[in-house]
């Protein structure tokens, strides 16, 4: 038997919204998304898969559109593999530029944690200043 969850349990599992699973399931962003007898949402572990993805893919600032001609080319099947390996590899190459941008700023935080640290161990910032750019 297949284990199954409910739409609340997924909004905690993955940490959003009620209303932004049913965005997903209205943009058919979900695949293959099944309701039980009662009309209520009922998500197996491939819909929690495709879940993943999507907060995965939207991470990476790609846009819902985007997201939605990836579902479609993932429905469609093999003819489509060239097109989500390049995509991929182009959202690969973005996100690599993001971590780099991201590692600067850490590095001049990192900096600045170091230099007020020695300014309040000094009590004052003259003698950082005099050996360091602000």
């Amino acid at each position: 038997m297949t284990t199954v969850y409910s739409i609340g349990e997924v909004a905690k599992q993955f940490n959003l919204s009620i209303s932004t699973i049913r965005y997903y399931d209205k943009e058919h962003l979900i695949p293959n998304l099944q309701k039980n007898t009662a009309g209520t949402r009922v998500f197996t572990q491939e819909n929690l898969d495709t879940i993943n993805i999507i907060e995965c893919l939207k991470k990476s600032n790609m846009s819902i559109k985007d997201i939605k001609t990836f579902i479609e080319w993932c429905e469609t099947g093999d003819e489509t593999l060239q097109q989500r390996l390049n995509m991929f590899q182009q959202l690969q190459q973005s996100v690599q530029e993001q971590m780099a941008e991201l590692q600067k700023t850490l590095d001049t935080i990192n900096y600045k944690c170091h230099y007020y640290t020695q300014a309040v161990a000094d009590g004052t910032e003259e003698y950082v200043k005099a050996g360091h750019n602000v």
